[in-house]
């Protein structure tokens, strides 16, 4: 029988992604990890200093899939809309870390240098310095929700045998790409409603670069510049 590959943090850390990717957050222990990689629990220990530290190696391996390059781009609002997508993508591949993650603090070195682009994206398009945090949330906090929409039940409401007409005729409308038509609305909308608070006393924008609406209008169309299979949670990486 062949050997074990030798266990760095590296293994560790895909493996424990693995794991909760297959069986959930509440699956994710030290002692279950351990087994899986056929070490003792205290070998772990080596290397992660406990169950918070592997966690955050999760969290980084989540963030790499992302489009952190996507925040250096001069234009904000296009910056955050590519960024977003990439976000629901990288979730939607792993909807079981997003309990996990949203429920611990932040420490992980890549997921910080994520949120330094975006404060340094944003300050430098002329966002004030105590709206930038709440900003780049907004945004986050939707692509995490959008991200559950994608991968949830086909039919999430069922309105057989109730009367709800104006609903079930809206719902006789869907189609499998419900999901992702929401996150383009949700998307344009957001990033244009933040376009319009940017916006200063003369009604241009703050970085001078025009009217609002014109950006809308980049924000619905952006997604064509995009290599939309990149959407799809079920492709192999």
């Amino acid at each position: 029988m062949g050997r074990r590959p030798m266990l760095d943090r590296e293994r560790l850390f895909a493996e424990a992604l693995l794991l909760v990717d297959e069986e959930g957050a509440e699956a994710l222990t030290v002692t279950r990890l351990a087994r899986r990689l056929g070490v003792r629990a205290a070998s772990l220990y080596n290397h992660v200093s406990g169950r918070e530290e592997i966690i955050e190696g999760i969290r980084d391996l989540v963030v790499t899939e992302m489009d952190l390059e996507a925040l250096d781009a001069g234009h904000w609002p296009t910056a955050l809309t590519l960024w977003a997508r990439s976000y629901v993508a990288a979730f939607a591949r792993h909807p079981n870390t997003i309990r996990l993650l949203a429920n611990t603090t932040i420490r992980s070195s890549l997921t910080l240098e994520m949120y330094e682009r975006a404060v340094s994206l944003l300050e430098g398009a002329g966002w004030p310095k105590d709206r930038v945090v709440a900003v780049f949330t907004a945004v986050e906090s939707f692509a995490i929700g959008s991200a559950l929409d994608l991968v949830a039940p086909s039919v999430m409401i069922d309105p057989a045998g109730r009367e709800v007409p104006l609903l079930s005729s809206a719902l006789a409308g869907e189609h499998p790409e419900r999901a992702m038509e929401a996150f383009d609305l949700g998307l344009s909308a957001l990033v244009a409603g933040l376009v319009v608070l940017q916006r200063d006393g003369d009604g241009r924008l703050a970085d001078g670069t025009g009217d609002p609406l014109d950006h809308l209008v980049a924000a619905r169309h952006v997604r064509h510049q995009l290599d939309r299979p990149e959407l799809d949670p079920d492709r192999e990486l």
